[in-house]
């Protein structure tokens, strides 16, 4: 029965990819590329039609990165990245939503990413807390924070483990890809490798 839904999971994949590619052949949206000294690559897209910028910031970290002994230890870091930077030691939240923006971020196999909406009044504030955490984080991270972080990961894992039929997409997870393989696990991570994270 499991050999089945993998089979016609994998089927329904590959019949829908050429419509999207079809759909997608006209989208033209033009923008600026820059590549930074550090290697940062920086996309720059312009629409006036609203007083609004987002800003979506990726890194090339995911849970494919993670060894076992040490899954989950991905998304803990996205959430350790809203809890402040050397020099702006509290939640990212209120300066983003003190001027009516919103923001969030996941973890995926491949990939971490932050994202904000703000007036664009606000792109220079968000640029800068983005930055910070970038490049001052671990002066911040405390085991405070980490405990705290930790509890938050594990009650996200909780309830999605609660949900009906939670356990099909990581047991098809763990079917398509050998035990060591980088994406034989979920990028929450298990309770034990979480419980075993520390400070060091």
């Amino acid at each position: 029965m499991f050999k089945r839904f993998v089979a016609a999971t994998l089927l329904a994949c590959a019949s829908v990819a050429p419509v999207l590619a079809q759909d997608l052949a006209g989208v033209d949206i033009p923008y600026e590329r820059h590549v930074l000294d550090n290697g940062l690559t920086v996309l720059i897209h312009v629409d006036d039609t609203a007083p609004q910028a987002f800003v979506n910031v990726y890194y090339k970290v995911g849970s494919r990165d993670e060894q076992i002994g040490r899954t989950g230890f991905a998304h803990l870091f996205e959430h350790l990245m809203f809890n402040g930077s050397e020099n702006y030691d509290e939640e990212y939240f209120a300066p983003v939503q003190d001027v009516g923006g919103s923001l969030n971020g996941d973890t995926s196999f491949d990939r971490t990413r932050y994202y904000q909406t703000v007036p664009n009044t606000a792109l220079e504030r968000v640029l800068w807390l983005e930055s910070d955490r970038m490049g001052h984080l671990l002066g911040a991270v405390t085991q405070e924070k980490l405990d705290q972080q930790r509890g938050v990961v594990q009650n996200e894992k909780r309830r999605g483990d609660n949900r009906p039929y939670s356990q099909i997409f990581p047991k098809l997870i763990s079917a398509l890809h050998p035990e060591g393989h980088p994406y034989n696990w979920m990028p929450i991570g298990s309770m034990e490798d979480l419980d075993a994270a520390s400070l060091e």
